[in-house]
């Protein structure tokens, strides 16, 4: 009998020693995770908090945020303290969750280096009851000035389907800045002159876009802060041709074994009419991704202008299409479809000799659907010009070319019914009209002028 009292107070004295040794001694810090939506605090500002401890639990953690001698308490938090039966009950509090807000104005700091500071302990007997404890410190941007942004061109007059630049001064780097015109975005480049603060950037106007449409230059900083600069302008109306396009049995018999649309075949060949259902197909739902692809190649731009003067066209071409013409597409009298011809056909001797309307660098030469075999040139800034329908093509991407230089012969591959030359213009993702750039003086007075302007003004 006193052996087993013996056993029972070693055993109660033994079991608490060792939880005391093994438990509440144990050398393990919370497991902290935090994330940062950015370096940059900012309105709206949310900082991530997620901690853990599997061993004797969460005691407290603290969130703050610090400039020089001023600290904010973000968050501060305490958890009950945990007893020897809390060990097997599960009563301690093991992991929590936090999305805290960082709102730096409102604590009254100023823009510049701050400081968050992340501390959480655990239930442990360590550092005199302290706990094992997990520190760190973030480094953070207080920013909440927008960027400044200087318009330094005077007048812009633009056409519906036409071009357009602006040049502005920036008062910061790491800026994403361009001009916005409607919902379309053009970015700015620095490059085109000495100081590295001035941008330019070519913006347009679609097809669709004419007078009232708004344009303003913006700027946006790594904190995210927004300026937006309205800049000086006059929008020209531009009323567009209409055409009519007879599909024939001959074209459709001609023209439609160039193309292979894969699973989509099956369904031709059980239509009654299966080479006008491909037609209606190519000329809808691939036309459309055709003029997607090419008009993602621009964004493959160099930060330099690489051509100069005005832009040559198809030597001794007669001009077949309009840019901007509406046709309508008909069938046997029935209409079948519509498009608008974003570009200007040339037609001269068949297989002509095609040379670059000015210097740059290839960055498309390749076959794309409705525009066949298609070179696409980088002038530089965002400007571009292509060429397709091409029966061939002896130059590739990444070649440099001068103006005149031979890059490939006219031609019908893709969804051209004759020898012809299919030209466009295209600044940063939409097609303009090319009669512009073959045009000195429109080239003087609205893009070079205002370069050379720049270049010879100082501002302030």
């Amino acid at each position: 009998m006193k052996k087993f009292f013996l056993l029972v107070v070693c055993a109660g004295v033994l079991v608490p020693l060792v939880w005391i040794l093994v438990y509440k001694f144990e050398g393990t810090a919370p497991q902290v995770e935090v994330e940062l939506p950015s370096l940059y605090l900012k309105e709206g500002y949310e900082l991530s908090l997620n901690i853990k401890d599997t061993n004797t639990g969460l005691r407290h953690v603290r969130v703050s945020v610090m400039q020089q001698e001023r600290e904010k308490i973000l968050l501060e938090k305490k958890y009950p303290g945990v007893s020897f039966l809390d060990m097997f009950s599960g009563e301690k509090k093991q992991e929590d969750q936090f999305l805290i807000p960082v709102e730096a104005r409102k604590y009254g700091m100023n823009d510049g280096e701050a400081t968050i500071r992340i501390q959480a302990a655990d239930q442990a007997w360590w550092g005199w009851n302290k706990g094992n404890v997990f520190y760190t410190e973030k480094k953070v941007i207080i920013d909440t000035e927008p960027p400044k942004i200087q318009v330094l061109t005077q007048s812009h007059n633009v056409e519906r389907g036409g071009s357009g630049l602006v040049i502005y001064r920036l008062f910061e780097e790491d800026l994403k800045s361009g001009v916005m015109v409607g919902d379309n975005f053009f970015p700015g480049h620095s490059g085109m002159f000495d100081d590295k603060d001035i941008f330019a950037a070519f913006f347009a106007l679609d097809h669709t876009q004419g007078p009232g449409t708004r344009m303003w230059v913006t700027a946006e900083d790594l904190a995210g802060n927004l300026a937006r600069r309205g800049f000086h302008h006059y929008i020209r109306d531009h009323d567009f041709t209409s055409d009519v396009l007879n599909i024939s049995d001959q074209f459709l018999e001609f023209k439609m074994p160039d193309f292979n649309l894969g699973e989509k075949e099956a369904r031709f060949a059980a239509a009654p009419d299966p080479l006008l259902e491909k037609f209606l197909v190519i000329n809808t739902a691939l036309r459309k991704a055709n003029v997607k692809t090419v008009l993602q190649v621009p964004s493959d731009t160099t930060n330099q202008m690489l051509w100069q003067g005005k832009f040559d066209r198809l030597p001794g071409s007669a001009t077949r299409a309009q840019f901007g013409d509406r046709r309508t597409y008909k069938y046997k009298g029935k209409e079948v479809g519509k498009s608008i011809h974003m570009g200007i056909d040339l037609a001269s001797t068949a297989h002509a000799r095609v040379g670059a309307a000015n210097s740059g660098r290839v960055i498309m030469a390749d076959t794309v659907g409705i525009f066949g075999n298609t070179i696409i040139i980088d002038h530089g800034f965002g400007l571009a010009s292509l060429y397709s329908h091409l029966s061939n093509m002896v130059v590739s991407s990444g070649d440099m070319v001068k103006k005149g230089d031979t890059i490939g012969n006219t031609g019908l591959t893709g969804l051209a019914g004759g020898d012809h030359l299919h030209y466009s213009m295209i600044v940063h993702n939409v097609f303009v009209n090319p009669l512009e750039w073959w045009d000195p003086n429109w080239i003087k007075n609205n893009i070079t002028s205002k370069i050379e302007m720049v270049k010879t003004q100082s501002f302030n």
